[in-house]
């Protein structure tokens, strides 16, 4: 019995000392495959697919049509039928001044009018009765013509009344301010009760149209010939994203190119019109735009964070067969959406470092994972 229990305990222990052997063999194999300079990396491949051509601008959006709307007569204010900020549409009423006085002119103006037919009507009659007379004999054509003349004199006065008649008429309509535009009111500038007058500088309201807006923004001059390459076949598209580029805003088109460049900035001028349906477009913002020129076809991409800039222009580091990082110069053609366009420098499917490069050089042993390193 105590012979078997000595060859059990022995046994034991023979495995115990063989496990810690091989653990320890292990543990140095794998330290001397892992080089303490060895980086960890991620990294991504080359792939094909197609790409859109894009330069970027910072542009101003602008109301569409803007309309600050003013008292076209004097009179006083006496109610403002708009609330601010509000949506209005062509036609909706603004405000409405007091219209008695100029409702007494066109009573004025009326019967002014009636006076003055009244008058050639009567001479009418006595050019009638005149000229009997005068075919008589009985009176001379002095007295015919005179009366004649009279009646023609009269006509023009009732025509006379009739305009001011009209003018009358009109500015009564002028008291009823009503909106010009479909948009978007402002502050109110002047409240009810107050006196405005035709020539005064501040108005009533100012109205925005933002449905469409324009976004406006300059071009270096060296994108001109693409851009009317483009324009040439369709209008470009562009979109508007918030000012860090974060949120997008709306897509549209480019609406106008202007007719010269600015000399002193080597720029071209361009607008671009949005719907905004969404309100993300508001007169006065920056944002920054993405117009598209083009499209590439099935070209090289790699992730925008793979490509560097140093001293001798754009690199990515390309993992070998070896597990070793490969520097490359490259040629990028654009960037968009988080790619990047290589025109030259990469090949399909070749595996590009998008993270950890600051450690790496030319040669360096690299360990692929597939987490971004954590810094130290």
């Amino acid at each position: 019995m105590k012979k078997t229990l000595l060859f059990v305990g022995l046994l034991v222990i023979g495995a115990a000392v063989w496990w810690l052997f091989q653990t320890r063999l292990f543990a140095s194999s794998a330290a001397a495959e892992v080089s303490p300079n060895t980086v960890p990396v991620v990294v991504a491949r080359v792939e094909r697919q197609d790409t859109p051509a894009v330069i970027s601008a910072i542009g101003t959006a602008q109301a569409y049509n803007s309309v600050m709307v003013r008292a076209r007569v004097d009179g006083q204010l006496d109610k403002v039928a708009f609330v601010e900020g509000q949506e209005v549409h062509r036609g909706d009423l603004l405000a409405q001044l007091d219209p008695r006085p100029f409702e007494a002119q066109l009573r004025a103006a009326l019967a002014q009018k009636d006076r003055d037919a009244a008058q050639r009507a009567n001479v009418e009659r006595d050019f009638a009765r005149f000229s009997d007379l005068a075919h008589r004999g009985a009176i001379p054509a002095q007295t015919l013509d005179t009366t004649r003349a009279q009646i023609e004199q009269l006509k023009a006065t009732v025509e006379m009344d009739q305009a001011q008649i009209d003018n009358a008429r009109i500015a009564l309509g002028y008291t009823t301010i009503r909106a010009p535009l479909d948009g978007r009111t402002g502050a109110r500038l002047v409240d009810a009760g107050n006196m405005v007058h035709a020539a005064d500088s501040t108005g009533l309201v100012l109205i925005t149209q933002v449905h469409p807006i324009t976004v406006s923004f300059s071009l270096p001059q060296d994108q001109l010939p693409a851009l009317l390459a483009s324009q040439r076949k369709a209008p470009p598209r562009v979109t508007a994203l918030s000012r860090d580029g974060s949120q997008p805003l709306g897509d549209g088109v480019i609406s106008l190119i202007d007719n010269q460049i600015d000399a002193a900035t080597g720029t071209i001028h361009c607008k671009a019109t949005f719907a905004n349906a969404d309100n993300l477009l508001w007169p006065g913002q920056f944002v920054v735009l993405h117009v598209v020129l083009d499209v590439h076809r099935d070209a090289l991409t790699v992730p925008a964070t793979a490509v560097q800039l140093g001293t001798d222009g754009a690199y990515v580091f390309v993992v070998t067969g070896k597990g070793t990082a490969d520097l490359r110069h490259v040629e990028v053609a654009s960037t968009d959406g988080g790619r990047s366009v290589i025109a030259r420098g990469v090949s399909q499917g070749e595996r590009v470092v998008t993270e950890g490069q600051y450690k790496l050089e030319p040669g360096t042993p690299v360990r692929v994972i597939d987490r971004p390193p954590t810094l130290k």
